[in-house]
């Protein structure tokens, strides 16, 4: 490997400086991020926890481009995404990241490859076909496990099940993030477990993973460990694990 490859490894996906967001105005002003710098390299798995108000939701929507601060930069993959306009914003959330809710977030009444295909069917670079995508949703759904569910809708599916249908949904862009928001808030043990077990595969093949939970036994899972406290980060640790 080159010194110059090495250079473009060594590059964050995520770099974040000085990070602030305010609501409110006066006297009800609120510092929700309150000067965050951080960075996150490729390949990372990295949980984000915090007690309530402390900022790490906050710190996920903008992570996610689903706010834009108030002052400070995020750049993703190289690009400064701070300050992009809503449509920018949502070109950026459709093509770079690939998000996991703790509901699911599934069309209902829709079945599972169509509820993965609509990424493809929304992105503005128009370069699949209705076979390309049906075909691409598929292998989505083959990598988490579920090839034989494709025409179950979600009302047929259990917790566990959807989720991996969500997972499949936000890897089918081939995002260069995925951001899960407390992926196993909604599941039993069992499924949680099962479903930690397929985001740590993932990592494995390669995926730059950031995760919200307010459970320490998911936390586990991860690499690294970044606490939020009051709109700042208390506490930044690796966790010991590594997969390579």
């Amino acid at each position: 490997m080159t010194v110059e490859q090495e250079n473009i490894m060594d590059q964050p996906i995520i770099k974040t400086k000085e990070l602030t967001k305010i609501y409110g105005m006066g006297d009800a002003q609120v510092r929700a991020l309150d000067g965050v710098s951080l960075e996150i390299k490729e390949n990372e798995f990295v949980a984000i926890m915090g007690p309530s108000g402390s900022g790490k939701s906050t710190m996920m929507n903008i992570l996610g481009c689903l706010d834009r601060p108030t002052s400070g930069q995020y750049v993703l993959a190289e690009q400064d995404v701070s300050y992009l306009d809503k449509v920018q914003l949502a070109i950026i959330r459709n093509q770079r990241i690939g998000f996991v809710f703790q509901s699911y977030n599934l069309l209902p009444r829709t079945p599972a490859l169509e509820n993965v295909m609509l990424p493809l069917l929304y992105s503005r670079n128009g370069d699949l076909n209705e076979y390309e995508q049906h075909e691409k949703a598929l292998n989505a759904l083959k990598a988490v496990g579920l090839a034989d569910r494709i025409h179950h809708q979600p009302q047929e599916l259990s917790g566990g099940q959807a989720q991996r249908v969500a997972i499949a949904r936000a890897l089918v862009n081939n995002p260069v993030l995925i951001l899960a928001d407390e992926p196993t808030g909604n599941l039993d043990s069992k499924s949680g477990e099962e479903i930690m077990a397929l985001l740590t595969e993932l990592h494995q093949q390669g995926s730059t993973i950031v995760m919200v939970t307010h459970e320490d036994e998911i936390a586990e899972f991860a690499q690294r460990v970044i606490r939020f406290l009051d709109g700042r980060i208390d506490t930044d640790k690796l966790n010991g694990n590594s997969y390579q």
